[in-house]
C-alpha cells in the first residue's frame, strides 16, 4: 500500500469544505468563547488546538474518540474550564480541521503524533483526558514518555481487550441508525445503547464525516505488564454495557495489575459513556483533579 493511501483525509475538496463550514458554525454556537484554531506543526502533519477556561495552571487536554474532534466534548469545556485551562484537540488522523500528512502506522506513531501535538503546545505537564481511541492513545503515550502527563481520565478507553465483532456491530447499527429521520433516530437510540443519537447537535455531522477515510491502527490491547507500569494517577471509566469489553471483567483486571488507579463503572452505559452520563463524567473528572 502506498503511503498516500495510509493518510487519514476526506475524500475531496468539496468534502472537506462542506464539512468545516458544518464544523466551524457548530463550535461557533456550541463553545463558550469564540472558538480560535490555533494550528499545532507535527511530523505527521498539524493537529488545532482550542483552548479555553482558566488562563493558569495545569491545562487539561481534551483528545477525542475515533472519528471524533474537539467538538466532541461541548458539553464538557466550560464546565471543566472554571478550575482549569483546558485544550481540546483536533488530532492528526481525525476529522476536524486537523490534517494529515504522514502515516500514523502502530501504536508507536500514534503515541508520538500525540507528544510532537504536546510539545507544539509549548505545555510540560498536562492532565490528559481521552474517550475511546483517545483513552488508548493516551495510555500509549503515558508507556512512551512516563509522567509527562500529570494525569490519566480515561472514559470506556481501547487497548484494555481486543476489540471483537460485537464492536463492530455496534459501530454501524449507530451509524445506519443515524442516517434515519430524527425521530426515529432519537429512539433507536435506547435499542442500539448509544445516546449519542439523541445529540442534536453532533448528530447532523455524521452524513458529512462518511467522507472522510481514517487511515489510524486499531488499538492493540495492552499487557498486564504494560499497564503495570503506568504509575500516573489514573481514573478510568467503564461503560456498565461496553461494548469494547465485558467491563467487570476488566474492572477485576485492573484492580490487580493497577492497583493504584481508581476504576468505576458507570451503570446504564456503553461505549456511549461521555454522551450518556456526561454530568457524572464531569462530576469524576473535576474530583479526581487537584483544583
Amino acid at each position: 500500500m502506498k503511503a498516500v493511501d495510509r493518510i487519514s483525509d476526506f475524500t475531496n475538496d468539496r468534502a472537506r469544505q462542506r464539512f468545516h463550514t458544518a464544523y466551524d458554525e457548530a463550535l461557533a454556537r456550541l463553545w463558550p468563547e469564540p472558538p480560535t484554531p490555533i494550528p499545532l506543526r507535527t511530523s505527521y502533519g498539524e493537529a488545532v488546538a482550542y483552548r479555553t477556561g482558566r488562563a493558569d495552571g495545569t491545562p487539561i487536554v481534551l483528545l477525542p474518540g475515533a472519528g471524533g474532534s474537539a467538538l466532541t466534548w461541548y458539553q464538557y469545556v466550560e464546565r471543566l474550564g472554571r478550575h482549569h485551562p483546558v485544550i481540546a484537540l483536533d488530532p492528526v488522523g481525525e476529522p476536524g480541521r486537523a490534517r494529515q500528512t504522514r502515516p500514523i502506522a502502530d501504536a508507536h506513531d500514534a503515541a508520538t503524533a500525540l507528544a510532537e501535538t504536546l510539545e507544539a503546545l509549548g505545555q510540560q505537564r498536562v492532565h490528559l483526558v481521552g474517550m475511546s481511541y483517545g483513552g488508548w492513545t493516551a495510555l500509549r503515550h503515558e508507556l512512551e514518555h512516563p509522567g509527562r502527563a500529570a494525569s490519566l481520565t480515561l472514559l470506556d478507553p481501547g487497548g484494555l481487550g481486543r476489540v471483537g465483532a460485537r464492536f463492530w456491530a455496534w459501530l454501524i447499527a449507530g451509524g445506519l441508525a443515524g442516517l434515519t429521520p430524527r425521530p426515529v433516530r432519537r429512539r433507536l437510540a435506547g435499542p442500539v445503547r448509544n445516546a449519542t443519537l439523541r445529540d442534536d447537535e453532533l448528530m447532523p455531522l455524521l452524513p458529512l464525516t462518511m467522507a472522510f477515510r481514517r487511515r489510524l491502527p486499531v488499538p492493540a490491547a495492552l499487557t498486564d505488564e504494560e499497564l503495570g507500569r503506568i504509575a500516573t494517577p489514573t481514573l478510568i471509566l467503564l461503560g456498565e454495557h461496553s461494548v469494547l469489553y465485558p467491563a467487570p471483567t476488566v474492572a477485576e483486571r485492573l484492580a490487580r495489575v493497577m492497583p493504584h488507579a481508581q476504576v468505576r463503572i458507570v451503570p446504564g452505559a456503553s461505549h456511549d459513556l461521555p454522551v450518556h452520563s456526561p454530568a457524572l463524567v464531569a462530576d469524576g473528572i473535576e474530583a479526581f483533579l487537584p483544583a
